[in-house]
This record gives structure tokens, sequence and C-alpha cells, in this order.
């Protein structure tokens, strides 16, 4: 896990050496400071000229002032480090995201994610922050105090051997009952993200539904058990702190009062009044060495947890294996079903989609309609290869899409998927989301045969109109025709249309499979509905029952043969299937 996490460092790794070594020097001026303070004391004592005494404050400032230098040095460049470690682990952690399948989503959940890249890096970032300079500072100033105790106070030096085991033993029954904690809440903390993420997602049906005091009770209730958690880990931690406290005192009890003793019966002979006031700065160092590291194992033990889950993600291979040296070239649109059988999950018990055989010529236009949970979105999403089959294949252009490089395959099969997402930007950014290099005449043809221009050029600045995130600043349709557009840009050669009319008007609707016709008559057009209107003129159409095909024909073909079909038909004409989308 380390070695994993330590891969992040790259080019800090500079930063991240030379704390350490600056460190090093901080300390060994400070553990110098008292025994050359304990000379100067020895000196007066014995009745020093005032030159004496000016030589050892000079060296006491320069010391002083060196040892702040480097102090202040080791500060900046941990920070440089640690920020730098942050940075690039957050970067590895995207960019291994980016990578995933849907599979691999769905394992961790958005909210856990969004964790794993907040929380989860700003623990690990101040535990390694800590580990390359309190860590260092900490152990160092402990050898090297305990050495100059034993120079300076001999036997009065022996407490220390009591006191660093009886805190090493508390420390580790502390962390040892506080660990399970940390790993639990974590996962509370996903689970929490994730009430907040669907909340906010969907506040429109909250408020529609007036649910706002049952969400707030829901999210307060999981807000509590957090907070539980995290307080009995807490309290436990707590104890570190007084416990290290009582040392630090007892410590500095024991110094004055044995050291007094031994000053006074020796007559400054077994230690003087210089070795004394030494021990006392040694004793404080020591004890503020051992608290120092309390704090160090606090952090590293809260952080454990984080950089487990942050190794998860990293170390989380695709689903999806992008072939080597995979086909560039898609020949055409055609698309063939051949045994096809998917299901999302290994471990689920029944499979989305049952023995699919379907061929699809290049340039057709296919409806496919059914009901909510008959798997038209899961046929669909096997084309781009969003998904792997789990038996069977699915070939385009007469090729297993397993061979053909991701990136070129998804070039050439454009998907609007049923939930329309835009992002911050202009209008024009958006839609160069399907083309980077398009010109403004390509983007308005696009959008003219997405029935999207019309619209746009109401906006006072049309083209360079901002979109808020989310597209919330322009209506359903509207989102789904920018989004449609978006999608012709690609040109690409099979296209896909996940219920993404729903919210047009059926002029509309009709008009933009018009465009179609008239302007990529050779793109394969795959239009998945709710509305028989919206593929009635369809070359075929595929009527999906329970993750299976119950029938292919034309409208005519299947108002002859399909029951089913002939229900949703009559259905929506009886009630006006129309009206829901006005």
């Amino acid at each position: 896990m380390i070695k994993r996490l330590a891969a992040s460092i790259r080019e800090y790794k500079r930063a991240a050496i030379l704390t350490p070594l600056l460190v090093v020097v901080e300390v060994i001026l400070e553990c110098a400071i008292p025994f050359v303070i304990a000379n100067l004391v020895n000196e007066m004592q014995a009745g020093c000229s005032m030159s004496v005494i000016v030589r050892y404050g000079i060296v006491l400032i320069v010391m002083s002032i060196v040892s702040l230098i480097f102090g202040g040095a080791a500060g900046s460049t941990c920070a440089t480090a640690s920020t730098g470690f942050a940075r690039n682990l957050r970067k590895d952690m995207f960019y291994r995201i980016q990578d995933y399948s849907f599979e691999n989503i769905d394992k961790f959940s958005v909210s856990s994610l969004v964790t794993r890249m907040t929380t989860d890096i700003t623990n690990v970032q101040m535990a390694f922050m800590m580990i390359i300079r309190i860590a260092i500072r900490g152990p160092l100033m402990l050898v090297f105090s305990f050495a100059m105790g034993f120079i300076m106070g001999g036997r009065l030096a022996m407490f220390f051997l009591f006191t660093i085991p009886l805190l090493g033993i508390g420390l580790a029954l502390v962390i040892r009952a506080a660990m399970p904690l940390f790993r639990r809440v974590f996962r509370k903390y996903d689970a929490l993200n994730d009430s907040v993420q669907e909340n906010v997602q969907a506040m429109r049906v909250v408020k529609s539904f007036v649910r706002e005091d049952y969400e707030k009770k829901k999210f307060g209730a999981a807000a509590d058990d957090v907070r539980r958690d995290f307080t009995r880990a807490e309290r436990i931690m707590a104890i570190n702190n007084p416990m290290m406290q009582f040392c630090v005192y007892a410590g500095m009890v024991f110094v004055l009062t044995y050291g007094s003793y031994a000053v006074i019966t020796s007559r400054g002979l077994d230690l003087n009044v210089g070795q004394m006031s030494a021990m006392l700065t040694y004793s404080f160092q020591i004890l503020m060495s051992l608290m120092m590291l309390s704090m160090v194992f606090v952090m590293i033990t809260m952080a454990a947890e984080s950089a487990e889950r942050i190794v998860e993600v990293l170390d989380e291979e695709s689903a999806l294996k992008n072939p080597e040296n995979g086909l560039t070239q898609v020949k055409d649109g055609s698309v063939d079903f051949d045994g096809v059988s998917f299901k999302y999950s290994k471990k689920a018990d029944r499979m989305a989609l049952s023995n699919i055989n379907l061929h699809i010529k290049s340039g057709e236009v296919i409806g496919v309609l059914g009901g909510t949970g008959s798997s038209k979105s899961s046929l669909i999403q096997l084309i781009p290869r969003l998904y792997d089959t789990t038996e069977g294949s699915v070939k385009v252009g007469g090729v297993d899409v397993r061979q053909y490089d991701l990136e070129a395959l998804r070039n050439q099969v454009a998907v609007v998927l049923q939930k329309n997402v835009l992002f911050s930007g202009t209008i024009k950014d958006n839609l160069r989301w399907g083309n980077p290099n398009a010109t403004d005449a390509e983007m308005e043809e696009a959008c003219r045969l997405a029935q999207a221009d019309e619209f746009i050029q109401q906006f006072p600045d049309k083209y360079d109109t901002w979109i808020e995130q989310g597209g919330t600043n322009v209506s359903g349709g509207q989102k789904q025709r920018l989004c449609i557009a978006r999608a012709l840009l690609k040109k690409p050669k099979i296209l896909i249309l996940d219920d993404s009319t729903s919210a047009v008007d059926t002029h509309t609707d009709a008009l933009i499979r018009q465009g179609f016709r008239q302007f990529i008559p050779e793109t394969t057009k795959i239009i998945i509905a709710q509305r028989v209107a919206s593929v009635e003129d369809a070359d075929r159409i595929i009527l999906m029952e329970g993750g299976r095909i119950s029938a292919i024909g034309n409208h005519q073909e299947l108002m002859a043969t399909s029951e089913v079909y002939q229900e949703i038909y009559r259905s929506q004409n009886r009630v006006g299937g129309d009206k829901d989308a006005q």
C-alpha cells in the first residue's frame, strides 16, 4: 500500500527527501542549545567575565537563528511535498476512474468515489506531511535528548526508561480500540454522501411531494450515526493527550525534586545547577517528542483506512480491456447480436438480457419499444461497449466490438442517453463535446437537424449563451435537442437515441426524425421510445419484454401479429398518447 501511494510523489520527491534532512539539522541545534546554556550557567556560577557571557550569547543567538532557518525551510518543503503529493494522488485517482467501465463505477458508487477523492486524500495528505516532518523530528529529538540527558544527568535520565514503554503500550491500546471505529465511520461517510447526492439531484421531486421534512430527518439520522461513531473514536483517541500530559508533568516534578536534592546534597559534585537546568530542558524535549509521535500515530490511524480506500481505487482494473493494436476503422453501421445474454454483476441472480439474436443493416432505422424494466437501455449499451456481454457477441461493421480500440468504436457510435447531461459553459462548448474542431457552420447545421437552432437564435447571446451546470437554465426539451445536436456532430455510423425525445412535442419529434432520414441516410439509427408515434415509421420495430425480444417487424406487421403491440398502440391513441409530451 505504501509503495502504491509513494508512486504519486513523483516530481515532489526532492522536497520530500529534503524535508527530513532539514529537520535533522534543526533538531541537532535544538538539542545542542541546552548543553551550551548549561555550560554558560556553570561559567556564571564560577564567576566568569562579561566577555565570556557575551561570547556564549552570540553562539546561542547564531544557533537559534540557524535552527529557525532550517525549521522554516523544512516547513516550506514539507508543504510543497504534501500538497503536491495530494495533487498527484487526486490526478491519479481521477485518471483511473476515467478508465473505469460502468461496472466499476457501479461497484464503488459515485458518492464513495467523491469521498475518496476529497476526505480520504485530505487525511492521507495530513499523514504524509506529519511523516516527513514530525515523524522524523519526534524520534530524532527523542534519541538526541535521551543521549544528552544521560550525558548531563546520568542516573537521573533513567526515569525516561520507564516512561517511554508505558506511553508506547498505552498508545498501542488506544490505536487498537480506535481503528475499527474509523474503518466503520468512513463507510458511513459514503452512505451519507450518497444520501446528499440523491437528495440534491432529486430536489424538484422532493419539493413537489413536500418531502423536505422527511429528507431532513433521514439526513439527520445518517449524520447522527456518523457523529456517534466519530465521537466514540475521538473519545478513545483523546485519552492519548492526558496520558502524555501526565507523563510530562510527572517527569518535570521528578527532575525538579530529585535534581534539587542531588544538587544540594552533593554540593554540585554529582549534579550541578547547569546540568539540572539542561536536564529540565531535555526532559521537556523528550516528552514533547513523545507527544509529537502520539499525534503522528493518531493521524496515521485515521489515514490508514483512507489509504486503503484510495489504493482500492488505484488498483481496480477496468472490467473492459482495451485490446492491444485494436481496430481503428469501423466499416459501416451494421449491428449483429449473436446469442447475447447479459447481467450487470457476476453475483446477479438473473440475466438482464437473455438469448438476443438481432441483425441490423447499416442505415436502417430501428425502433425499440417495451415497458419499464424490459432492458431496452441494457440492449443498446452493449453496442458502444459500455458493458461487455456475459454470453454471446455483439458485432459492429461485422467485427466483434471487443476487437475495436475503444475510442475508435465510441467515436462511431453516438449515444444520446435517457438522462441528458449538459456541462457548465456556452452552447458552443457543449456542442464541441461531439467534435472539438467543429466549425460554427457545422454546429448550426447539427442544431437545425435537432430542431435546436430556432430556440438558440432567440437567446440574446445565441450560440454563446451560457449553460449552467446540468443545463438548469434550459428546458427539458431544449436540453434533449442540444444533446442530439452534440451527438450528430460526431458524424457517427450509428446513432442511438435512448428515449431522448420524450420531452419534445410530437411535431418536433417528427421533424427530428425526418431530418435524420434526409441528412444522415447512411447512419444506422436506433430509437428507444415510449410512444409508438416516435417509431411508427421505422424500418423495423423491436418489442422487448423481460429482457427478451418478443416481436420484430414494421408497424403494419406488428399490428397484424403482435397483441402486445396492438394493446400499446390502442391504449396510447385512446388516451391521447401524445398528451404527456405537450
